[in-house]
């Protein structure tokens, strides 16, 4: 894990995680019932395109640490339900 509720100005990418050479981007959406839709039906186009310059800005933020190289990108979404037993969640991999 490399950052969580990481912010640029007021937009926040949730997680973010490495490994090899992918950094994977994910959107955690919380639903206590799927009454107004699924929690990755919630991250429609326009929010994938926020997560996407989000993306750019984290990217440009490691250049300027001094994190050089080329990275693979995956953006996942994660999707959290309570139920009785727990929580259940939901990881949809490479969703967009």
């Amino acid at each position: 894990m490399l950052d969580t509720n990481w912010r640029s100005g007021r937009l926040e990418l949730d997680l973010v995680a490495s490994r090899d050479r992918t950094l994977v981007f994910c959107e955690v959406k919380t639903r206590s019932s799927d009454r107004f839709g699924s929690g990755a039906e919630a991250v429609d186009a326009r929010k994938q395109a926020r997560l996407r310059r989000l993306a750019l800005a984290y990217l440009a933020e490691l250049r300027d640490r001094g994190v050089h190289g080329s990275w693979n990108l995956r953006f996942d979404v994660a999707v959290v339900t309570p139920g009785p037993h727990g929580m259940a969640i939901d990881v949809i991999e490479a969703a967009f």
